[in-house]
């Protein structure tokens, strides 16, 4: 398994963040800013990170808020905002930037996906979609059909967090975004897709795909 690694990084102007990133052994094909769950930068998240390092991906996750603390929209925006400086101090251009988040990082990632315009955005069992779940994030419903990134959100049909009429109702709401966007839900998974393997592979697969088809 490829390593990750943690340092501090700033801005000059002032700005700061804690990252966890991994890098691939050969070509570097674009990086991906991986949003944490409600559990900070995890060991789920860290596997993440190294997984898609071995794709070819520069992988790195702020440490946005500490464990168990509520992340508002100014916070993961800025923490956004500093990784992404940090990728293009590492060589990676502007077309070849992306992010991805799981559970409160999957909504995350959208509520980026409609503030930022990215190369590509993926959302998996992300949070709230009818309902605000943290801080001052939006129901995921009201602001679907405003992203400016291309995004992709991926649910397990028997997510106790969500079910098929809330993410129909979000397949609806994202049809209306300007990009491209696709909800897909896999009637077999749970939110955390480790209840059917066949799923998980196909969703990590749709994932890479997204990414290998935006970000190029």
């Amino acid at each position: 398994m490829t390593q990750t690694h943690t340092e501090d990084y700033e801005r000059p102007d002032g700005r700061a963040v804690r990252l966890t990133f991994a890098q691939p052994d050969g070509v570097t094909r674009g990086g991906l800013v991986v949003l944490h769950e409600a559990d900070g930068v995890n060991d789920g998240v860290r596997l993440l990170v190294a997984a898609l390092a071995e794709e070819g991906w520069l992988a790195v996750a702020p440490h946005i808020t500490s464990p168990g603390a509520e992340p508002g929209c100014a916070d993961v925006l800025t923490a956004t905002d500093v990784t992404l400086a940090w990728l293009v101090d590492r060589g990676i251009g502007a077309d070849l930037l992306g992010v991805v988040g799981f559970d409160l990082g999957g909504t995350a990632a959208l509520v980026v996906a409609t503030r930022r315009s990215l190369g590509a955005a993926v959302s998996v069992s992300p949070v709230g979609i009818s309902e605000p779940v943290a801080g001052d994030l939006p129901a995921l419903v009201d602001v679907a059909g405003t992203v400016i990134s291309p995004w992709l959100g991926i649910h397990g049909g028997a997510d106790d967090n969500a079910d098929e009429v809330e993410i129909e109702r979000l397949r609806d709401a994202a049809s209306a975004a300007k990009v491209a966007t696709n909800v897909v839900s896999y009637p077999g998974a749970n939110h955390r897709f480790d209840a059917d393997p066949d799923a998980a592979a196909e969703a990590w697969q749709r994932t890479l795909d997204w990414f290998d088809a935006h970000l190029r």
